[in-house]
């Protein structure tokens, strides 16, 4: 395939993209609009400058002239929308939606993003400018010192760090009262100050896979020592030390895989160049801000660093497409260095037109240019970052020392730079090695401390006689003597809730699942004819994000007090890398008694006894392996209303919680009345009911003595599933099975009504040959 690219923009950015791109097998002609003095470095590279910028403009041309891919280079285009302008007449864009752009668009959005899928960021207010009052409040009573950025795009400087409250008032008013950033200050967002260096990492993605380039440190600042004006960028240099490969592993798992996915789950994939800004924090890696496209200058660094084998026009074009995992991304070993020269009085006004002439630089350094304009043959400054002069080599040092030697080979009247690029990097190196600490590898003891804390007022809400339901001990005590009972037997289950809790993390739903969990383990106690006692839980997650945990125990605590027995322990394990991030999973175990006499099942089941049925909630905590297949099959998502009842999501109907049955049918089990019971779970009542009989003898259950379920209906039609494998795979509407004696089924059904039980099914009979037979399940069909 020959490619004509056209890429948008003048800067350093796009030379160096073009300097990359001119080099691949797979591209006829390069368009850089408008390019700038140095950007038709090749005759396979041309300026455009179209008497009319606008999109309209860009993309009638770019039909006319056969362009099959294009590279928006700065953030503006791709804010307002320059994706879908192409997309509409079939032209791949490398870049975002104007949907995901907003991650760099607007920092009050991206921040809000960030929050809702747990991703490290700084803590933070967002104030509209005419809050200017309640900002100004906030900052004053907040405790710490803080940052000011404009939410919307102010040319890498809408962001303020004051030093002191004062400070931090005077840049308020400076943003929402005297507008200095204009109408990118329309909101503000007020964060907490975070401390430790700084890491840029540019990452490609196709919406659905993401690939990091190595780590780099730029320099904002304009003055040596990080002093002065913040400026576009100074300098940058990669990969940068500090970002260990247990750091980058981090972030990966911590932060970009979260990104991509959460945007594409949210309806907007990203698809391009993710440029995210980390704060290295003691506590692991903050992200700082998104950034949607190549970053200035770390792109001048950045392309210096891919091997020759790696062909840029290829990636970039596997990610328009959606495949970036079919190709591969290299890297040369040793360090790349971009210094940017200035024209003097940058970032403030400056003069344009100085002549600028260039040497003959090493063969390891590239001179790439960025605010200059060609007149004729003379090449003249036309902005306020110049030049950036870039180079390789297997050091540090050395890449710094050919770096600095083109920087002399540069000339312009009033040229600018900084002499102490990568002076954080050096140190870095010849520093010795630092211990790591337990949050840097993943694992927040503090998060873990938040939590107890949190979860600590849903504990105590299970206190009953033999527990007092407190937690942070080494384990926990149940005082056997004082439930009451006098010739027990212990009764304990174990279980999970199976991949309804796949459900749960997708629907972002987790308040209820911790009832299912308890649900599972008791009513396998029930069926024995024991009462709950207490119960335990374990929580293992790759980070440990404190709200879904506490919103996962408080359904446990719940489902305790349902069951009446008390919490009295857990474990919360964080692994980081066993786990994908977002995820976790759950265990439950329960302990509960029964007196000696009434263990069931009894002995003297026998052919002719009745099956008495109570309702399911929904679909318990079985067969949603099956239920996602038919969800898949039927393209619904979780979001949308529920077809049997539009007052819910789908989501939310699908995890009603399972019923737990112990209040109902303990006082008719302690009163002799039932001869076994058998929860139904996998396996349905084909796996389940046989389990609560003796050897030799089966059941025949008539389903049309209740209504099938909306839920079960709707699977059974999207799913086009048989009768019989819904009778081996789901609840189909009855939860709780209880053995009967036929003669004392009116008693049965009566107590059953007394404890609360009003709604009870006479769904069959045990017969003498074994098995399960299943009555009328045609007319599920129906």
């Amino acid at each position: 395939m020959s490619l004509r690219i056209l890429i948008i923009g003048g800067g350093g950015r796009e030379h160096a993209l073009a300097w990359k791109l001119e080099q691949s097998r797979l591209v006829e002609h390069i368009f850089v609009a408008p390019g700038n003095g140095g950007t038709e470095f090749s005759a396979k590279v041309s300026n455009l400058i179209l008497p009319d910028a606008s999109f309209p403009s860009l993309v009638k041309w770019a039909v006319e002239n056969d362009i099959n891919l294009v590279v928006p280079g700065p953030e503006q285009p791709l804010v307002d929308g320059v994706e879908s302008h192409f997309r509409k007449v079939g032209i791949p864009v490398f870049g975002p939606s104007a949907l995901a752009a907003r991650m760099e668009g607007s920092k009050a959005f991206s921040k809000s993003f960030m929050t809702r899928h747990s991703i490290p960021t700084a803590a933070y207010r967002v104030f509209a400018a005419s809050e200017v009052d309640k900002a100004i409040e906030y900052v004053r009573a907040c405790g710490h010192r803080v940052v000011l950025k404009a939410s919307g795009l102010a040319s890498g400087k809408g962001v303020l760090i004051p030093e002191t409250t004062e400070e931090a008032v005077a840049g308020l008013r400076e943003i929402m009262v005297a507008h200095a950033f204009g109408s990118a200050g329309d909101e503000v967002v007020v964060e907490e100050l975070l401390a430790g260096p700084e890491v840029s990492v540019l990452a490609f993605s196709d919406g659905y896979t993401i690939v990091p380039l190595p780590a780099a440190q730029d320099h904002k600042r304009i003055g040596e020592g990080d002093t002065g004006l913040n400026t576009g960028g100074m300098g940058a240099y990669a990969p940068a030390p500090i970002a260990a490969p247990v750091i980058m592993e981090q972030i990966l798992r911590e932060t970009l895989k979260p990104t991509i996915d959460g945007m594409r789950k949210e309806g907007f994939p990203f698809v391009g160049l993710l440029f995210t800004g980390f704060m290295l924090t003691e506590s692991g890696p903050k992200v700082l801000e998104y950034n949607v496209r190549f970053g200035d200058p770390e792109t001048e660094a950045l392309m210096l660093l891919l091997s020759e084998e790696t062909d840029l026009a290829e990636v970039i074009l596997a990610c328009a497409e959606r495949r970036l995992d079919s190709v591969t991304l290299s890297f040369r070993p040793g360090f790349a260095v971009s210094v940017v020269l200035a024209s003097s009085g940058y970032p403030g006004s400056f003069e344009k037109g100085k002549a600028i002439t260039v040497g003959a630089v090493p063969s390891n350094v590239v001179v790439f240019h960025a605010g200059t304009t060609k007149t004729g043959d003379v090449v003249v400054t036309s902005g306020g970052r110049v030049i950036a002069v870039s180079a390789h080599a297997p050091t540090l040092q050395e890449a710094l020392d050919c770096a600095y030697v083109g920087v002399e080979k540069v000339v312009f009247d009033g040229k600018v730079y900084r002499r102490d690029i990568a002076h954080g990097g050096l140190k870095a190196l010849s520093a010795e090695p630092t211990g790591l600490t337990y949050a840097q590898a993943g694992v927040s003891v503090d998060a873990g401390n938040e939590l107890v804390e949190a979860i600590k007022p849903f504990v105590r809400a299970t206190r009953r006689t033999g527990a007092d339901a407190e937690i942070g001990g080494f384990g926990g005590v149940f005082d056997l003597k004082a439930a009451g009972y006098t010739d027990p037997l212990l009764v304990s289950g174990t279980d999970g809730v199976g991949t309804k809790l796949r459900v749960a993390v997708d629907a972002g739903i987790h308040d209820t699942v911790g009832i299912d969990l308890v649900a599972m383990s008791v009513n396998d106690l029930i069926v024995q004819g024991a009462e709950p006692l207490y119960f335990l839980d374990y929580y293992g997650c790759s980070k440990l994000e404190v709200s879904v945990a506490a919103d996962v125990v408080k359904g446990i605590a719940a489902g305790c007090q349902q069951a009446g027995c008390a919490l009295i322990g857990g474990e919360t394990a964080e692994m980081p890398g066993m786990y994908r991030p977002g995820d976790y999973d759950l265990a439950g175990f329960a302990v509960g008694a029964v007196e000696r006499a009434q263990l069931l099942p009894r002995p003297d089941i026998a052919a002719g006894d009745v099956l008495l049925g109570l309702p399911s909630s929904g679909l318990h905590s079985n067969g949603f392996s099956l239920v996602r297949a038919v969800l898949a099959r039927a393209g619904a998502s979780y979001a949308a209303p529920c077809p049997w009842d539009p007052t819910t999501t789908l989501g939310r109907a699908l995890l009603t919680p399972t019923a737990i049955y112990a209040r109902e049918v303990l006082p008719a089990a302690r009163a002799g009345l039932l001869k076994a019971m058998a929860h139904i779970t996998g396996g349905g009542f084909v796996e389940n009911v046989p389990r609560a009989l003796p050897k030799g003898l089966g059941a025949r259950i008539d389903v049309a003595q209740w209504a099938l379920p909306p839920v079960f209906r709707w699977l059974m039609h999207e799913g086009a599933i048989a009768p019989s494998e819904m009778a081996r795979t789901f609840n189909c509407g009855v939860g709780m099975v209880l053995v009967v004696a036929r003669e004392q089924v009116d008693l049965a059904v009566r107590a059953l009504a007394d404890a609360g039980q009003k709604v009870v099914y006479n769904m069959g009979e045990v017969i003498a040959s074994p098995g399960v037979e299943i009555l009328n399940d045609r007319l599920w069909n129906n």
